[in-house]
């Protein structure tokens, strides 16, 4: 698949940061990394590689997709992409390319794996633009450091884990992915595992089975007798949320509901991916001030109709990061207990403490995170209610991720409840 995106970056710079003799660009530092662990990077040995992706937060279910590839170079190659609902095989041999698809929408979260898979960091031409610093990667296994890049909605944030300086996890609000396992391969770290975390209950996993060396690539399997016109390729495009608007046939006005508590007024962030058509397909959270207006957003834009997104006359798919306003009102009848640390944690099994990133804090300063737990006991997100740094409330989500909870019962009865937790940055090395 083709994929053109739009970024507007907002980076921190040199004169933000101050001079500070030991600060590197972040782009050299990732580049670095890259270089060290990148399949695909220019000048990288011929592979093949055969990957599955499992839905790990179902034990036991069917992979969702395949991925296989035969690489050469940046130019030549062949990529073969196998779902219940999608399949595609991508032939590019200089500037030819064929493409045959089953099916007419290329999933987001399918692109999101084959992205993270052999082109990490997609926004690299981005940050070469900038002339943003970091800290050098530094210290162990289990150390990370990051560099932190905020927007008007999103937020980019990419991290390296231990002496290898090798990635960790790079997030945005449309893209994640977790590194991990890494192994040798011809003189390159190659994350066997890749991980991301797609909504509050689904977490897909990239398994790398087969990764061996492809010396001597047969020419045949990247002959193209009729490249495909590019009407015929599926393209996806990154566009503004203003975009978006525009292209709806309806009101773009969102009902919010009242809430039993929380925040009144705030904004929401959220993913979503159109098809051709104009049919949103997928809609993914990326926060809200109030949890609660999360489930309502994601049903309402799934009922959206756009006209069909075109490029130059052809019809393509389109993704954007919508930001949105809320304001509500409170419904006592809807107000859930909000239980204490001591009260949440009984409840709580696989409890995973958060790793925050070093020199955040002083050790031993205390963090409070509002929680909102569903009635199944399912973690439905975050409030902000005690304006930590988006590092640190970072680290808490993805930790309570992990966490299990069990049902809170009163009166006989599972109900929803929030919780205030409360963590405290470790004294000495994570």
């Amino acid at each position: 698949m083709k994929v053109v995106a739009v970024f507007l970056v907002c980076i921190l710079t040199t004169s933000a940061l101050g001079a500070d003799d030991s600060r590197i660009l972040a782009a050299e530092a990732i580049e670095k990394s890259l270089r060290k662990s990148q399949l695909t990077w220019p000048g990288s040995k011929p592979f093949h590689l055969v990957a599955s992706v499992m839905e790990t937060a179902v034990p036991g279910s069917a992979p969702r997709a395949k991925i296989e590839e035969y690489w050469v170079s940046p130019t030549k190659w062949k990529r073969v992409i196998e779902s219940p609902d999608f399949s595609q095989v991508r032939i590019v041999n200089g500037d030819a390319i064929s493409e045959k698809n089953t099916g007419d929408y290329f999933p987001a979260w399918l692109n999101d794996m084959v992205t993270a898979t052999f082109d990490p960091v997609p926004m690299l031409a981005d940050l070469r633009k900038a002339n943003s610093l970091m800290l050098p990667p530094r210290g162990g296994a289990n150390s990370n450091t990051c560099v932190d890049f905020p927007m008007r909605i999103d937020r980019w944030v990419i991290c390296f884990e231990g002496s290898q300086q090798l990635l960790s996890s790079v997030f945005t609000k449309a893209y994640f992915a977790e590194f991990k396992d890494y192994k040798k391969f011809e003189g390159k770290w190659v994350s066997r595992k890749i991980d991301r975390q797609l909504d509050r209950v689904s977490k897909l996993e990239t398994q790398i089975n087969t990764l061996e060396l492809l010396p001597s690539p047969d020419e045949a399997m990247f002959a193209i007798r009729q490249p495909t016109p590019l009407a015929q390729q599926i393209t996806r495009v990154r566009v503004s949320d203003d975009m978006v608007r525009k292209l709806a046939l309806d009101s773009t006005e969102i009902s919010w509901p009242k809430v039993g508590q929380g925040i009144l007024k705030g904004g929401c962030g959220i993913f979503i991916s159109a098809d051709r058509t104009g049919h949103i397909r997928e809609a993914y959270s990326a926060g809200c001030d109030n949890a609660a207006m999360e489930a309502p957003l994601h049903d309402t834009l799934m009922k959206w109709r756009l006209k069909p997104p075109t490029l130059g006359g052809i019809p393509v798919q389109i993704e954007s990061l919508m930001g949105f306003s809320f304001q509500t009102e409170i419904d006592g009848a809807q107000a859930p207990p909000l239980l204490n640390d001591r009260e949440a944690r009984k409840l709580a099994g696989n409890i995973h403490e958060p790793r925050f990133p070093p020199d955040t804090d002083m050790p031993g300063t205390e963090y409070v995170a509002r929680i909102s737990i569903d009635d199944d006991g399912r973690f439905l997100g975050i409030e902000n209610t005690h304006n930590l740094s988006a590092p640190v409330l970072g680290a808490i989500d993805k930790a309570i991720m992990q966490w299990k909870f069990k049902p809170y019962v009163k009166d006989g009865k599972p109900q929803p409840f929030k919780a205030d937790l409360v963590f405290h940055m470790p004294f000495g090395s994570p």
